[in-house]
């Protein structure tokens, strides 16, 4: 009679490690499906972002042309899902945390702004020389004049071309 159980400890640990259940498995397949799902969404631009294998690549444009058939549509999606399944997933992960990122970068980037506007028209001279300090490639006077014209429109309660001029204008000019 032969034995078919393992000899040793370290044999049963590799045993047990391999052996999923059915809903577990299931459970990966669906999540690998709602992926690939997401890639497929994405637009071509996006996805030119993304690093793709050439077989994922040429998976995606296939998809595009099937888009309308819904059924040929989820049985490639399943097929994608196979593939991304084999594939190491880090790299796609970290483009698309990037592009996620990236509108609230944006956002950031945009209050940042804001604030150093808001601060130049109620600060004084000082604080306009440091920002030229900081940020040689501005032009003196052109600065230092629109914040004067918006310190005026500030004043007289006006709608804020001056001000918007130099929100602009700190955009342009100041590195992020």
């Amino acid at each position: 009679m032969t034995n078919i159980m393992p000899q040793s400890a370290p044999d049963i640990d590799e045993f047990e490690e391999e052996l999923k259940s059915k809903s577990e498995i299931k459970r990966e397949m669906h999540q690998m499906q709602d992926f690939a799902q997401k890639l497929v969404e994405l637009s071509k631009h996006q996805r030119s972002k993304i690093p793709l294998t050439e077989e994922l690549l040429a998976d995606m444009v296939l998809a595009e042309k099937i888009k309308g058939k819904h059924e040929a549509v989820r049985r490639h999606i399943r097929h994608i899902a196979k593939v991304l399944m084999e594939t190491d997933l880090a790299p796609i992960h970290q483009a698309l945390d990037v592009m996620a990122n990236k509108h609230q970068q944006e956002s950031s980037k945009f209050v940042r702004l804001e604030n150093i506007r808001d601060e130049l028209i109620t600060g004084d001279n000082e604080t306009v020389e440091a920002y030229l300090a900081e940020n040689k490639k501005m032009e003196r006077q052109k600065f230092k004049q629109l914040i004067r014209q918006a310190k005026k429109e500030k004043k007289a309660e006006a709608i804020g071309k001056y001000t918007q001029e130099l929100f602009n204008y700190l955009k342009a000019n100041i590195p992020q």
